[in-house]
This record gives structure tokens, sequence and C-alpha cells, in this order.
């Protein structure tokens, strides 16, 4: 693939996944692809469950002005906020020098950084970790525990995380959950979906008590190779936040596209 075909796979995925993520969550979601912009708006607590993004190729600036403000606008309506992902090699290279002055325009504001990333790495060996068992999330209190450990590991109020998790019949059943245990204690999270053909790696965390020591690589790695093992697919994809980049190229990922996380101006 091209950079550019790379970065269209990302942004095609983040759809995909949050498509089905969102209506689990409530089936009458703001769920919509627009010419430009693909909605995908749980409005709950869960932050990450609120989203928007651009879909152009090769926009130029004035059309990156014009989305911005429509996906601002649109981010205004709701009650609950989230984040406009924005893939910056989808854009001209006019667009991108402008991006931060027509983000300011929009009333949109850098919230972080991330990274999209794929690879034809599948199958892989199956994991171990001296310290870790791994356990499938197939109940409300491992999904709560799930849901726990990426509220600690992002920053949210346990209720938030709460929020966009407790409950789901697709992560009980859908997705390749799994708690790394540290004796029965949960200590980390991974997840894989399939999606269009790939895995989608989705909400890895680890307990900020228990970081830097090879946990989320572990559990992440569980994931990929049940759901590999249950689904024959050979290739995965995930969208990594700065703080996580550095764990996936070990696996096998390869960055292919910069994302830019944006909130709305308080």
């Amino acid at each position: 693939m091209t950079d550019l075909e790379e970065s269209g796979e990302s942004v095609e995925q983040l759809a995909a996944v949050w498509r089905a993520m969102v209506l689990d969550r409530d089936a009458n979601a703001d769920v919509r692809d627009l010419p430009g912009i693909a909605v995908r708006w749980a409005d709950c607590r869960f932050a990450f469950w609120n989203c928007v993004t651009l879909t152009d190729v090769g926009a130029q600036a004035e059309t990156v002005g014009q989305r911005l403000n429509q996906a601002a606008d649109i981010m205004r309506s709701k009650k609950h906020p989230g984040f406009l992902w924005l893939f910056e090699d989808l854009l001209d290279d006019g667009a991108r020098s402008a991006l931060g002055s027509a983000a300011e325009r929009a009333g949109l504001q850098d919230a972080f950084a991330g990274t999209g990333m794929a690879g034809d790495l599948l199958p892989i060996p199956e994991p171990a970790h001296p310290d870790l068992t791994f356990v499938r999330v197939t109940t409300d209190e491992q999904l709560r525990a799930y849901a726990d450990i990426n509220s600690r590991g992002y920053g949210f109020p346990l209720e938030h995380g709460r929020d966009g998790l407790v409950g789901s019949t697709l992560w009980k059943n859908e997705v390749y959950a799994y708690l790394g245990m540290r004796g029965d204690v949960p200590v980390a999270c991974a997840g894989a979906v399939e999606a269009e053909g790939r895995l989608f790696v989705v909400l890895v965390a680890t307990d900020p008590r228990w970081q830097r020591r090879g946990y989320g690589e572990a559990v992440t790695r569980k994931a990929l190779y049940e759901g590999a093992r249950a689904t024959g697919l050979t290739r995965a994809t995930l969208h990594a936040t700065a703080a996580g980049a550095p764990v996936y190229p070990r696996i096998g990922f390869e960055p292919n596209s910069s994302i830019r996380f944006y909130s709305l101006k308080d």
C-alpha cells in the first residue's frame, strides 16, 4: 500500500469499528456518513465513543476549513463532549500548513496526538508474561474491570468508562477482549475486533500503578493471538496515543498516519 492508501485504510477502519461500538451503546446514536465527514456519536459520557472524523482524500485548505466548521457545529449540538479525529496524511500540504489556524477559527483546540498503525503480522506466537494470566471478558464484572482500567489509564472518571462499556453484549461476545491478571488483580486490558477483513485493536490500557512492566504489550498480543486464531485474519490495524505508540512496533505494526485529536474550546 502507498502511504495515502494506508491513511485511507486507517480512517475507514475507524468508521467501521466505531459504527459498531456506537450503535452497541445506543441503537439510536448519531451514525452518519456526510460529504467529507463521518459522524459516530453515542453521546455518552465515555468521550472516545463520541467521534467525528474527516474523510476527504487530498483535501485542500478551503475544504478542510469548511469541514472543520461543520464538525465543530455537530460537536456543539451534542450533550456530551467528544473528539474530532483528523488524519493529517489525508490533507494536502497547504491544508496541513493551515490546519492550526483553521481549527482555531472553528473553535477547536488540540487535545492530544496519535498514530495510525497497521501490519500483515498475524498469526503471532501464543503470548506469555511471567507476572500475568489472561482472562477473556465474558461477564459484566469483567467488563467493569476493563472499563476501569481504561478510565485510570486515560484519566477519565470511572463512571465515564463504565458508561461506555458496562452492559455491552458486543464486548462480551464479538470483541476478543482480555484482561491481564496479576493474581486476582486486573492490571491491563486489550481488545481486538474483526472489521472489513482485518483485526482492529481497541482500548488498550494499563493501570498507571502497573505501567512499564510489559503488561500492555502482553495483553495486546493475547487479544491478537486469539482473534487471529478464531478468524484466520492476517492483517491488523490500530490507532495509538503518543504514550502507547512505542509498544506496537515491537509486535510488528508500522506507523502509517499521524492523527490529531481536537476538542471544542472551553
